[in-house]
């Protein structure tokens, strides 16, 4: 399995004891669906009645799990976590989707 989910915590940034894997995958897609549903995952409990996608996007940067993918022997795969939390902030806090739930 060349591709394998690490998780850093925002909370604790830039301490590597801290850090977990979470998973090997055969393929990149299967890597970046599991980032993107660390980030969701962690989106949704943050999410409240009435909160900004400001106020939301600083609590995942403050606090969130930031996930990436490392590859072995494969082509690299770029996923920012900072990134797709910020457009999904921007999703879930937007009126127009009434807080439509995370994929």
């Amino acid at each position: 399995m060349p591709y394998i989910v690490k998780v850093d915590d925002n909370y604790h940034h830039g301490d590597e004891s801290e850090r977990y894997t979470h998973g090997r995958f055969a393929d990149a897609e299967g890597a970046l669906a599991a980032c993107r549903m660390i980030v969701d995952r962690c989106l949704a409990e943050e999410l409240k009645p009435g909160i900004s996608a400001a106020e939301l996007y600083s609590q995942y940067t403050s606090f969130g799990d930031d996930p990436f993918v490392v590859c072995v022997d494969a082509a690299q795969v770029r996923f920012s976590a900072w990134d797709y939390a910020k457009l999904r902030c921007d999703e879930l806090c937007s009126p127009a989707t009434d807080q439509i739930p995370p994929p």
